[in-house]
């Protein structure tokens, strides 16, 4: 097919075949699904097409793209020009829940969406009953109720189990034992759900649990967190408890026949603030590239990969990721292998593991969780930690910089991390397992040094 952006039915009228032929034939091989549905004012242009996936069981055509609406700023108004942009540039999976932005997020995201044709997007939120106040079967069921009316639809596109990996007691408290799940695979049956799936948070116990009784439950999909550094690495990372990493996760997925949706895939914006000397290296191959571009390349050079989430909350961020997207270049083999060796350098960086998705806040002593580790991460990843021995002549200067660093990063004293009263609230609610008491000590005990 020419790289130029035409209509489904002209580009099947072209082939002469009928939908099934093309799905089947797009499905052999998926990567290349170009642009089959995107319209474009300027025929023009050279502007090349956003790369799409097959939906296995469907036929839908998902964009590999995915907007991800957890950080979305808090105007209406700066939220429809960013849908508006996502879906004139062919991005077409739109992926929220019911606690992010304290329930605004499937607010913001129904409003923009409304004024678009529903066969122009694709909706995706989940069942974020993660309190235990909300596991009882009704209050799980108003949950449900609640994202309908907040996105405005009458049919959920792709509809999540939040953040599996609590262990066998939650996962039982929060969906079997309650008739949760029996109800959600009545709603699919029904059609007020089109696809069912679960993302995937810790304990590997409860994804393989899950993803075990395929043949019971017939996932549709499943949302894992998966990118070159966790793809190894997840398992080992400093600070946290995860017990398997993306690869294994990804493969068992591939195994069963269950598409994977993948989040973080620049971990938590991790990726563009890696240490100089790993940035150069990738700058070595391609100047121009930025790391972020490098880490969706990675993800997406996977076929079972059905769609890429990334929060774009900055047009500049929306407008770069489109581009990379449209069309999506796949990795080439040397470039994994530098992405690789990339990963297992920076997995013996001692940095915490946080994502900044802010899911641990608010703290009830007002600090700053991910503020925290966001500067303790940048003191690494530019060699100010660790601390050398304080006999060494450049202790006092690192010393010195961090602390100065931090002030100005935190320039608020009660969101420090001197204010971690050790109270744990935070820890069932971190999808990173990290033990967040643990690091505040970590960081205060730098600060306190001599």
């Amino acid at each position: 097919m020419e790289e130029k952006d035409i209509s489904r039915r002209e580009f099947l009228r072209q082939l002469g075949i009928g939908a099934g032929s093309a799905i089947a034939m797009l499905a052999m091989n998926p990567l290349y699904a170009l642009a089959i549905d995107k319209k474009q004012k300027d025929k023009d242009t050279d502007e090349k097409a956003m790369t799409y996936r097959v939906q296995n069981g469907s036929g839908e055509l998902i964009s590999l793209l995915g907007f991800g609406m957890m950080r979305l700023p808090n105007d209406q108004e700066q939220v429809n020009t960013l849908v508006d942009y996502a879906i004139e540039h062919g991005v077409n999976y739109f992926d929220t829940a019911p606690m992010y932005m304290g329930g605004q997020s499937e607010v913001l995201t129904g409003n923009a969406l409304a004024r678009h044709p529903r066969e122009k997007f694709y909706v995706a939120t989940k069942m974020s009953n993660q309190n235990n106040r909300s596991w009882s079967f009704d209050a799980s069921k108003r949950m449900y109720e609640r994202s309908f009316e907040r996105l405005k639809v009458d049919y959920i596109d792709y509809y999540l189990l939040h953040s599996i990996g609590g262990g066998m007691e939650t996962l039982k408290g929060r969906f079997l034992d309650n008739g949760v799940l029996d109800f959600l695979l009545k709603e699919r049956e029904a059609g007020r759900i089109k696809h069912l799936g679960f993302s995937y948070h810790g304990n590997v116990g409860d994804f393989d649990y899950l993803l075990d009784r395929q043949d019971e439950y017939h996932w549709d999909f499943v949302q894992i967190q998966m990118n070159f550094l966790d793809w190894r690495h997840a398992s080992l990372r400093q600070g946290r408890r995860h017990d398997a990493d993306a690869e294994y996760l990804y493969n068992k997925c591939e195994k069963a026949g269950v598409q994977c949706v993948i989040m973080e895939p620049l971990r938590g914006g991790a990726f563009g603030r890696m240490a100089p000397e790993l940035t150069e290296k990738l700058k070595a191959v391609h100047p121009d590239d930025s790391t972020a571009r490098w880490a969706f390349r990675w993800v997406g050079s996977y076929d079972n990969v059905l769609t890429t989430l990334s929060g774009m909350n900055l047009m500049e961020h929306l407008e770069d990721n489109v581009k990379t997207f449209s069309p999506l270049v796949p990795c080439s083999e040397s470039e994994n292998k530098l992405l690789a060796e990339i990963a297992d350098q920076m997995a013996g960086f001692p940095t915490i593991p946080c994502t900044t998705c802010a899911y641990c806040m608010p703290c009830p002593y007002g600090v700053d969780i991910p503020g925290n580790f966001a500067y303790y991460n940048q003191a690494v990843n530019e060699h100010v930690l660790p601390l050398p021995d304080a006999g060494s002549s450049d202790y006092s200067s690192r010393k010195q910089q961090f602390t100065e660093g931090y002030r100005a990063a935190l320039p608020d004293e009660k969101t420090w991390a001197s204010r971690c009263q050790d109270c744990e609230v935070c820890l069932s609610k971190c999808p990173q397992q990290i033990r967040i008491p643990d690091q505040m000590a970590r960081i205060v005990e730098t600060l306190r040094k001599k």
